[in-house]
């Protein structure tokens, strides 16, 4: 594992979130593998936000899928471990997953897409998440 995975891995755990995703993963019933880049991935997790096709709580990349479809691999993947990344700049998990839950319904009241204006799904590159680029609804004709 490289020294950067190391340390996002450190700082996930020591901020609580990948604990809590681990927890996420297992009341949600899925199954965790570890990855050569130090993240845990969880599949056939029933806890998964409706219309994402992943989820990323701390180090932990959670699916609905199984193990078998190789979802989470290639830009998917790379997204969501940006997400980690994310989280490891997080000081509590709560207020990681305030800021995302604020910067989602801004995204929703720009226009009324989750990903689009998330300031989140922006900086992991929206494309690799599989999120369209919406212009606001004020923009639109």
């Amino acid at each position: 594992m490289r020294r950067a995975h190391r340390t996002r891995q450190i700082l996930n755990y020591a901020n609580l979130s990948t604990p809590a995703g681990l927890l996420i993963g297992r009341l949600g019933g899925g199954r965790a593998v570890r990855h050569e880049t130090g993240l845990v991935l969880v599949y056939g997790c029933r806890l998964i936000p409706p219309r994402a096709g992943a989820f990323t709580v701390g180090s932990v990349v959670m699916t609905k899928r199984p193990p078998e479809e190789d979802y989470l691999s290639g830009r998917l993947l790379a997204h969501e471990a940006r997400h980690a990344w994310q989280w490891s700049g997080c000081v509590l998990v709560p207020l990681g997953a305030v800021l995302y839950l604020l910067a989602l319904t801004a995204s929703y009241v720009i226009c009324g897409d989750p990903g689009s204006w998330n300031v989140f799904e922006r900086m992991a590159n929206l494309e690799d998440g599989g999120y369209a680029r919406l212009a606001p609804w004020w923009s639109r004709t």
